[in-house]
């Protein structure tokens, strides 16, 4: 009983991971948009300001360090 229990989560586990792959392959290859890997590259003339330094950083910094 154990053993067909065993076999068959096996035959399932390796169904499933089969078609994980064969889903992921599909929406690679038909993602259109070539040597992109699926990042977006905008056109945009602004310049991007991730930091600016003000005194909550610097309280910050120092009390991380």
């Amino acid at each position: 009983m154990n053993e067909s229990r065993r076999g068959f989560v096996k035959k399932a586990a390796l169904v499933g991971a089969v078609a994980t792959v064969g889903v992921v392959g599909a929406q690679a290859s038909s993602s259109g948009s070539k040597g992109s890997n699926g990042v977006v590259v905008g056109k945009s003339k602004k310049k991007e300001i991730t930091y600016t330094k003000t005194q909550a950083w610097e309280d910050y910094y120092k009390s991380a360090l």
